[in-house]
């Protein structure tokens, strides 16, 4: 909270929350999920990666609806960003507008190689896979929108602490992710200055991070079907 500028009491007050419950935090104590819920929209995060910071299993309301659909994020992804921005917000708004299908199956439970020793890197796949993306989609959506290349064990490496987090690499992380870059990186503490041996950087002519950002989040709660409907009407190759 210090690189915001933010006491304790006026945010207390703001989540409507017990001073003593955020001191107790502050102090090491692990957060309860009710009291997460109360800060993420005061604190202006989403409240299923604040969940992941703390390092608390997403509840099933907050989790992708159909994990299968995570393969079709980085087609229509591509086809975003390509759009003029107007087009492309016509998109998100059109996204916003669809109802969330009842849950058909069970939340799809982390793979073995998807269990992370607790730690920011592993925070930061865990609000990854809160858009419904694993370490390939992520490693495609991460060069589509911020133009870094990156293979998907890259990725991987991140959350299981064996790639090391740079500022280059965080800021490139919350323009996926719609996460302004200082809380990140007040998050992560120290890092390396510079990402220039961890992949090529391509070059982006588009600023669509925001509203990319935004899409990718809304996606997370459709269904594969939906989301072919939505490729099938905006003219994009999603299959």
């Amino acid at each position: 909270m210090d690189h915001r500028e933010l006491d304790v009491g006026p945010l207390s007050r703001q989540a409507e929350a017990e001073e003593s419950e955020l001191w107790a935090v502050l102090r090491g104590a692990a957060p309860d999920p009710v009291l997460l819920r109360k800060l993420a929209p005061a604190l202006g995060w989403r409240t299923a990666d604040l969940f992941a910071v703390a390092g608390i299993p997403v509840p099933e309301e907050l989790a992708p609806l159909d994990a299968t659909a995570g393969r079709l994020v980085p087609q229509l992804v591509r086809h975003a960003v390509a759009l003029p921005q107007e087009r492309r917000g016509a998109l998100l708004r059109h996204v916003r507008s669809l109802p969330q299908e009842n849950r058909t199956m069970p939340v799809r439970a982390p793979r073995p190689h998807e269990q992370y020793r607790p730690g920011f890197g592993a925070a930061l796949l865990h609000m990854l896979a809160n858009r419904n993306l694993d370490w390939t989609g992520s490693a495609r959506v991460l060069c589509l929108v911020s133009g870094l290349y990156v293979s998907a064990a890259t990725i991987g490496g991140v959350g299981h602490g064996r790639v090391e987090l740079t500022r280059d690499l965080l800021a490139d992380f919350a323009v996926v992710l719609g996460i302004p870059v200082g809380d990140l990186t007040a998050l992560a503490g120290p890092v390396g200055e510079t990402d220039v041996l961890l992949g090529e950087r391509l070059r982006r002519q588009h600023s669509a991070g925001p509203d990319v950002a935004e899409l990718i989040v809304e996606l997370a709660r459709l269904s594969c079907e939906q989301i072919r409907q939505i490729g099938v009407e905006a003219g994009a190759e999603v299959r």
